[in-house]
């Protein structure tokens, strides 16, 4: 009886383990891997809630992605995308000065505000950038 209480702990113990260590073995996905997953993971939330419009939209896009997408074409999108984002926060500040310059508090305000969204936008483009 000695003998089973220490092996009973101890498998205890290893089963506990298992998914902690599967879990830190498992690595992030990314690129075309990571857009696959999260298109999947969009169809089985369609599944569950019965839509099946949205299911048969997401499937169409999961076979594009499985068939055209590559890590080289979606970082260059992900690039074009800083790109155009970095563009738009150069022309809304540029816009904020000359409303600056005319001392107009409304469109200074209106302004400073698409400025800031357009910062946002280029935040979360830069985050994608490395997903």
């Amino acid at each position: 009886m000695k003998f089973l209480a220490p092996f009973a702990l101890l498998t205890l113990a290893s089963f506990m383990a298992t998914p902690s260590l599967a879990a830190e073995e498992a690595p992030q996905l990314t690129g075309c891997a990571a857009k696959r997953q999260a298109i999947s993971t969009q169809i089985e939330q369609a599944k569950a809630h019965g839509n099946s419009a949205q299911q048969a939209g997401l499937e169409k896009a999961l076979g594009e992605v499985t068939a055209h997408c590559t890590d080289a074409s979606l970082k260059k999108e992900r690039e074009n995308k800083v790109l155009d984002a970095k563009h738009e926060v150069s022309r809304r500040q540029a816009d904020l000065d000359k409303a600056m310059k005319k001392a107009d508090s409304e469109k200074i305000n209106k302004r400073k505000d698409k400025l800031a969204q357009s910062r946002k936008e280029l935040q979360e483009a830069l985050d994608e950038l490395d997903k």
